[in-house]
């Protein structure tokens, strides 16, 4: 006997074995129940997670909504708390800094790299055009005409930004263009927080506008709708109004504004706070880190409280109280502190605290909530306290897990920010006439062949700086890497700026007739020990 039923389009079908059969014909009834439960099991599928009967699974209903329906409705608390644990919290505030000094740190550097074969130039060519186009770069990006509060150049702007995404979930960047002086360039930056970012007038989110982004019908961004100041300004403007901004250009197709996020899921809105996933017991935390403080403080003070007839005056001497203290029996205010006598009328007693003050097992609990906050952040636990007593190993381990993480960060940062800046930047550097580009508005491939760059950060750093250089060494000598991105990579600089600033060395050592580099002897040097 076999049992069929088709739910949500699937057919599902419980079949009888041998076993079944033989039971069957001694009793029916078990045989039937049998059936029935294996056809139960069969309907409910195989995942333990995903049951509603089992006792540990029934009282867990998360919804079940889009992207947006998940996000928004907390959106604003979740930024407000982050923002409060980074002001207060210490590990909140290391996290955040560790990032952005890993991913960001002084900046990201432009370097020109076009493609000579597809804009049909020859290598000389190409080279002469990348150095013109640096220099151009430099004159906007290192001036802090580049922001429309002539606060801070691109660097700043890059550090900015990156902390906002992590501290709010996102982040605008207005591009407005106006002329100022007599800096060339019309193009400006301007940094929005995301509170700004908000429906008009506080309407509800429809199809077309969510979180005052507007988008058409194939979900794209259309508009963004931003509040003129920020919703908790010392000084509020009456009427509130927003300004109503295109996505991109009409004319030029270039975006007017960048909304910075990380998409974890398809049809998201709005971002997410980086600490977003361990707000709560980030705070828990600090609450008990605060709580242990104090219990330590009180643990360490010995105060001495004293029976007398009077509890009054001579005590009061002892204590250091002034000879006006006109308080009477009963009224002095009780303060614990290092060594202090408290005189008591006879009438009052007090029993000593106890905290039992340092709490060894303070330590190892810290530790291991910081495993799974490191985890969660993707910030292994030793980068994340700057604490390595661990092996070599581990913490090498440790820091190449770190630098994957700060890694993918920088390249998001590139592709978000840094690359659509600098393309807009080329476009008005050629449709100046600063920048000879034939072919850029007419051809995207074109534009894109001018429009390549690599973009170098802080260098990740060494432990062991023999053993990594000369590993270095011999990625290049396989042809596994290149002297550029070595360079990039151990050091943060330009292999090309090296070789030139070497070669112009080379000749003022020959010229005031010492030794050069190639005369000199390179040692053998031993490898470093390890734990």
């Amino acid at each position: 006997m076999n049992l069929k039923l088709t739910i949500g389009g699937k057919e599902i079908e419980a079949r009888e074995n041998l076993l079944d059969r033989a039971i069957r014909f001694v009793d029916p009834i078990l045989a039937n129940q049998r059936l029935q439960a294996r056809f139960s099991a069969a309907a409910a599928g195989s995942y333990f997670g995903g049951s509603r009967s089992r006792r540990a699974m029934k009282t867990w209903g998360p919804p079940g909504g889009d992207a947006d329906a998940d996000l928004l409705p907390d959106l604003s608390a979740l930024r407000e708390r982050s923002r409060d644990l980074v002001r207060n919290a210490p590990i909140a505030t290391g996290a955040i800094n560790t990032t952005c000094t890993n991913v960001i740190g002084t900046g990201l550097i432009m370097h020109s790299q076009i493609d000579p074969g597809v804009l049909g130039m020859t290598e000389a060519e190409a080279e002469e055009w990348e150095k013109r186009a640096d220099l151009e770069w430099q004159l906007w990006s290192e001036s802090p005409e580049c922001d429309s509060e002539r606060k801070l150049n691109f660097a700043g702007i890059q550090e900015l930004c990156f902390r906002q995404v992590l501290e709010n979930g996102d982040v605008l960047v207005n591009i407005p263009r106006f002329k100022r002086g007599i800096f060339p360039y019309f193009t400006k930056l301007q940094v929005i927080e995301a509170d700004r970012l908000c429906n008009p007038d506080g309407k509800t989110d429809t199809e077309t506008i969510m979180a005052g982004v507007e988008k058409d019908e194939h979900g794209a961004p259309k508009a963004y709708h931003i509040l003129k100041q920020h919703p908790g300004a010392a000084i509020m403007r009456k009427p509130r109004e927003w300004d109503h901004v295109a996505a991109f250009s009409n004319k030029s197709e270039l975006p007017n504004i960048l909304h910075l996020f990380r998409v974890l899921r398809p049809g998201q809105t709005r971002g997410l706070p980086f600490l977003a996933p361990i707000i709560e017991p980030l705070k828990q935390l600090d609450r008990y880190t605060e709580a242990e403080i104090m219990a330590a403080v009180v643990s360490s003070m010995f105060t001495v409280f004293v029976k007398t007839e009077s509890g009054e005056t001579e005590f009061a001497e002892m204590v250091g109280t002034s000879g006006n203290d006109t308080r009477k029996a009963g009224e002095e205010d009780y303060k614990l502190g290092s060594g202090t006598i408290v005189g008591l009328t006879r009438d009052q007693d007090v029993e000593f605290a106890n905290p039992g003050r340092p709490n060894q097992a303070f330590e190892p609990f810290i530790t291991s909530l910081m495993n799974q906050m490191g985890m969660s952040l993707e910030i292994p636990r030793e980068i994340l306290m700057k604490c390595f007593t661990t092996s070599y190993t581990a913490a090498r381990a440790a820091f190449i897990e770190a630098w994957k993480f700060f890694s993918s960060r920088r390249q998001w940062t590139v592709t978000s920010l840094c690359g659509p800046i600098y393309e807009i930047f080329l476009y008005e550097a050629i449709a100046s006439g600063r920048l000879h580009a034939p072919g850029f508005f007419a051809d995207p491939l074109i534009r894109k062949a001018y429009c390549g760059a690599t973009w170098t950060g802080p260098a990740k750093g060494m432990i062991q700086e023999v053993d990594e250089i000369v590993a270095a060494g011999k990625r290049i000598e396989i042809s596994l890497s290149t002297r550029e991105k070595e360079t990039a990579e151990l050091t943060g600089g330009s292999w090309e700026k090296n070789l030139a600033q070497l070669k112009k060395e080379q000749v003022q050592l020959i010229d005031a007739k010492l030794p050069t580099f190639q005369e000199k002897t390179v040692l053998n040097l031993p490898a470093p020990t390890r734990d």
